[in-house]
């Protein structure tokens, strides 16, 4: 039993997790589209379809707003998602988001503070930076429902994530999709001082 558990890995977990969810969440027609789960990682001809057709929109305003095509072409472009750089655009000002719905004249309090998150085994430590989030979102979007805003007390794992829960509430539905691994797990780890000599 003791040898079954060793080879139990977080990864093999993580893995196991990734195609249960690959099979259950559309179980006909998974082996036709398996990223039908994620529609950020959906193929280049079905990317941003226009209103009508993107299964967001109904009614027969749809046909009348602007598709993405024409919306996105002069935003600056990003390799994953939906193909553009959302933080770039605001920080250029081509997009200037209305942070209250209802009043155009409220600013956005900006949190500029980065939190570690250290990640066993080879994978970089996650970065979270509060400033691209904050540039957009209020605090309660975030704050306490999905976590709580206390050191140590969010459990966040892959698997987690991939069930639509903490970073995944978002990521994979209106922000880039958690395939983008790098993108996160971003700060690399510092050697001991006995891995500094083992290599040399």
């Amino acid at each position: 039993m003791s040898i079954v558990k060793n080879l139990i890995t977080p990864a093999a977990t993580v893995i196991a997790v990734f195609i249960l969810l690959l099979f259950l969440v559309n179980k006909e027609s998974h082996s036709a589209d398996p990223n039908q789960f994620n529609r950020l990682m959906a193929p280049p001809s079905k990317r941003n379809p226009p209103p009508t057709e993107d299964g967001i929109h109904d009614g027969p305003g749809a046909s009348m707003l602007q598709t993405p095509k024409s919306a996105f072409g002069t935003l600056p472009k990003s390799k994953s998602g939906n193909y553009i750089d959302w933080v770039k655009a605001l920080d250029e000002k081509k997009i200037q988001p209305r942070y209250d719905r209802n009043d155009p004249e409220v600013q956005p309090i900006v949190m500029d503070l980065n939190i570690v998150h250290e990640v066993k085994g080879s994978m970089p430590n996650v970065v979270y930076p509060h400033k691209q989030h904050t540039e957009w979102l209020d605090c309660s979007n975030c704050h306490p429902a999905i976590f709580v805003p206390q050191k140590g007390a969010n459990n966040i794992t892959m698997a987690s994530i991939l069930l639509g829960e903490k970073c995944g509430v978002c990521h994979g539905k209106v922000a880039f999709p958690v395939s983008e691994c790098r993108r996160c797990h971003s700060q690399k780890k510092k050697q001991s001082a006995g891995a500094k000599a083992a290599a040399k």
